[in-house]
């Protein structure tokens, strides 16, 4: 059950209240400043710090905005300039513009043959793997593997202010 954290939220994202809902607005929020809270990207971290297992979740993207999605290292730099690439503790994909990206180092464009509405993580920690499927079409979108974790990671959302969206984190039975 992953919720968002407020305290890492952006100033121009709006979480709903049970915690399961990002939105841009374009009218940054007064919010307490922290040392977990991005300044710089509007990202959002779940609460849960995962440090073992298999670990599963659902995303609705639904067809508009941009967005990446994945998980980050727990100590990541959220201040300044910050690039989401492995080397730097983040693992994602992004959609932006109609082109998919797996934010590796350099980025590597991906070719998906649906738009997935909802898009499924799934980590295997012991094993330093992450994966992201299509639950549109049931498709696989890409795969980091032999990925060094180290330390407690935390399930990453970012939107991109040049088109409205939201992120909804799906219940999953």
């Amino acid at each position: 059950n992953v919720v968002l954290d407020p305290d890492t939220a952006h100033h121009n994202l709006i979480l709903s209240e049970d915690g399961r809902c990002v939105t841009w607005n374009e009218k940054a929020q007064e919010l307490p400043e922290n040392e977990q809270r991005f300044s710089a990207l509007p990202c959002v971290l779940g609460r849960q710090l995962i440090n073992s297992g298999r670990h599963y979740w659902e995303v609705e993207v639904g067809d508009r905005g941009f967005w990446d999605l994945g998980i980050c290292r727990n100590n990541v730099m959220r201040k300044g300039r910050i690039v989401i690439k492995p080397e730097d503790g983040f693992w994602a994909i992004r959609f932006y513009k109609n082109e998919y990206w797996a934010l590796t180092s350099p980025e590597a464009k991906l070719t998906l043959k649906n738009h997935p509405t909802k898009v499924c993580i799934f980590l295997d920690y012991e094993n330093g793997c992450i994966s992201f499927y299509n639950m549109t079409n049931n498709s696989h979108i890409h795969t980091f593997e032999q990925c060094s974790f180290n330390g407690p990671l935390r399930p990453l959302f970012r939107i991109w202010p040049n088109e409205p969206g939201h992120l909804i984190i799906c219940s999953v039975s």
